[in-house]
């Protein structure tokens, strides 16, 4: 065995990723000290980012299902970008029969190449990093109120359905929120509260992480996120050619988009730290003028009762983004991101989702008591008993990992909610 056998790299970590221990291989393999590693990174770090999306969890699953571990060969990145092939293991760390983190020994392989380690990357993984860059699923908040809204106009009579003008809002206000989620990555990466944030693997914290990943790099995000801009003015254009003489009133529902998605995180407004403006502007933006918007771009006219309707689907928006506030809540106020949950804390936050959610609902009874709905809507009460459940377990679990139930159960009730609105007024 040659000396250079005889240097593994050992590095352990908590459930999250954050790296405990680095021992002297480590740094003398990874080119890191421990002093910038320890409590500071992820092993993330460490591997390309499509070999992050595409292998590492089935390497952490399989090395929990064998007390001897996973082992593998893969190909690791150094400090100074250069990329290496290793033999690497990863064990489970037990203790008092918890798992408590991982254990990586890794091996450098030097007569083989980086590229003949590389792990396949399938197109699957391909796109899950598109997914994971513009955060697509989130576009759910985008679709419902203007499906909703395109019904609700329908049914009350405000609407003739033309599908080519339905087609540019449609794609108008996806581009304008894909613009939104960009921006919102290479801020929060640029400003520093993303690398501050060390809880990678607590689910839909910290944004999409894709910077940090190496999936896209910061000037291209930024790229992408202006062509999502340019993308929905074009669909603006097409909205336009289909209107009468107030066609440019469209502009104003097109600059208070384009407005928030810049300077939601964009400086120097960053309109997210200033201590509930930017939960207002979300309520809006994906509330009521969402709705009052596609009303306006199907019939030329501005309807202020398109803009209550609205009302109901801005504030579950708003619980989407209240509780995905909650696992960042320590680095965004480092980070200087003082949101209503920074401000009030966790504990108080917690009743604060609640209060969205009795909100929300109230709401809707409240459009049906003045008939700005039909009673068919009422359908979307059947989610209330839903929303108070999950209530109860961000209240009763606000500091906890059991509260990522609660963060995708919100998108649900986000969704359920207005897809029950829009079947009741179509079809009761």
């Amino acid at each position: 065995m040659t000396e250079s056998d005889k240097v593994i790299s050992i590095i352990t970590c908590d459930v999250e990723g954050r790296i405990e221990t680095f021992n002297k291989n480590a740094e003398k393999l990874f080119g890191y000290s421990s002093e910038e590693i320890i409590g500071k990174k992820r092993v993330s770090l460490f591997s390309p980012g499509l070999v992050v999306l595409g292998h590492v969890a089935n390497w952490l699953k399989k090395a929990r299902a064998n007390k001897e571990g996973y082992t593998t060969r893969t190909t690791f990145i150094r400090k100074d970008g250069t990329h290496f092939a290793a033999e690497f293991t990863c064990t489970a760390t037990i203790k008092d029969g918890n798992h408590i983190g991982y254990c990586g020994r890794t091996k450098e392989l030097h007569d083989v190449s980086p590229e003949e380690t590389m792990p396949d990357t399938s197109v699957l993984t391909r796109f899950i990093s598109i997914i994971a860059i513009t955060r697509l699923p989130f576009l759910s908040a985008t679709w419902i109120p203007i499906i909703a809204s395109l019904v609700w106009g329908i049914h009350e009579d405000l609407i003739s359905m033309d599908w080519r003008t339905f087609a540019f809002v449609f794609l108008g206000g996806s581009f304008l929120h894909l613009a939104a989620n960009t921006y919102n990555d290479y801020f929060d990466w640029t400003s520093g509260t993303d690398q501050i944030n060390n809880d990678y693997f607590l689910q839909l914290s910290g944004g999409s992480r894709a910077i940090e990943l190496g999936l896209i790099s910061e000037r291209q995000l930024f790229r992408l996120a202006t062509s999502f801009v340019f993308l929905a003015g074009l669909m603006g254009l097409g909205v336009m050619s289909k209107l009468g003489d107030n066609k440019f009133e469209l502009f104003y529902y097109g600059i208070a988009g384009a407005f928030s998605a810049y300077f939601y995180t964009g400086y120097p407004l960053r309109l997210v730290a200033r201590k509930g403006i930017g939960e207002l502007l979300i309520g809006l933006n994906y509330g009521p003028l969402m709705t009052m918007g596609t009303v306006f771009a199907m019939t030329g006219v501005h309807n202020w009762d398109a803009f209550l309707f609205g009302i109901p689907l801005g504030i579950l928006t708003t619980a989407i983004l209240w509780i995905n506030q909650f696992p960042d809540r320590d680095s965004d106020e480092i980070a200087g991101k003082n949101h209503l949950v920074v401000v009030l804390g966790l504990e108080r936050a917690s009743w604060g989702y609640l209060i969205l959610m009795i909100s929300a609902f109230s709401s809707i009874y409240l459009l049906y008591n003045y008939q700005i709905i039909q009673q068919g809507a009422l359908l979307s009460l059947l989610v209330l008993p839903v929303a108070l459940y999950f209530s109860y377990k961000v209240i009763s679990n606000y500091n906890t990992r059991e509260l990522a139930i609660a963060n995708w159960g919100t998108i649900g009730i986000h969704s359920v909610t207005g897809i029950l609105m829009i079947l009741g007024l179509e079809y009761i």
